[in-house]
């Protein structure tokens, strides 16, 4: 069993074919890893599941997914929690659910099949929350092409948070983006 898990992992390439526009950059997520490993799968006789459960520590909940790889009857496991925010902005609770659950199975998959992301902006990314580097942020001004971009991500059903974290904005600037949702 572990040798056969030895061979998938040397032998799966998961390439990152998403794309983010705004922070123009390319990604992996849990389908684009599965698509990549089924055939491995296949060829070695082995099979994968992947099962989520709901915790709650204090006031934290949050989604443990596990991958589990067998032959029927020796397995290995590996197993990725992800924080659930139920009121996230501009989600119901059923999307913020669905996003933790995506986020921990990616992490259990890049666990088990040895998938390095130290170089995806997933692992760099401040995920809509400030940082220590403001300094280093552009101002977004209007009648600028980046301006015109975010208009157009703003428009296309883009979320303000994501410019935020790339941009200083004035308040009538952002006002007016946010306006745009409207």
């Amino acid at each position: 069993m572990t040798e056969k898990l030895v061979k998938i992992q040397n032998e799966l390439k998961a390439p990152k074919n998403q794309f983010n526009a705004f922070g123009k950059y390319k990604y992996r997520n849990q389908e684009d890893i599965l698509e990549a490993v089924k055939p491995l799968l296949y060829k070695h006789g082995l099979s994968l599941t992947i099962t989520d459960e709901i915790h709650e520590v204090g006031s934290l909940i949050y989604v443990q997914a596990e991958a589990v790889i067998t032959d029927g009857e020796n397995y290995v496991s590996t197993t990725a929690q992800a924080g659930i925010d139920p009121n996230r902005k501009g989600m119901d609770i059923a999307q913020s659910f669905g996003s933790s659950s995506s986020y921990a199975r990616k992490y259990a998959l890049n666990g088990l099949f040895l998938i390095d992301d130290t170089k995806d902006a997933d692992s760099t990314n401040t995920h809509d929350k400030s940082s220590d580097k403001s300094e280093e942020k552009a101002w977004l001004n209007k009648n600028t092409p980046q301006y015109k971009k975010a208009v157009e991500f703003i428009t296309n059903g883009g979320n303000i948070t994501a410019i935020d974290s790339k941009y200083k904005m004035s308040k009538e600037v952002k006002e007016e983006l946010l306006n745009l949702k409207s």
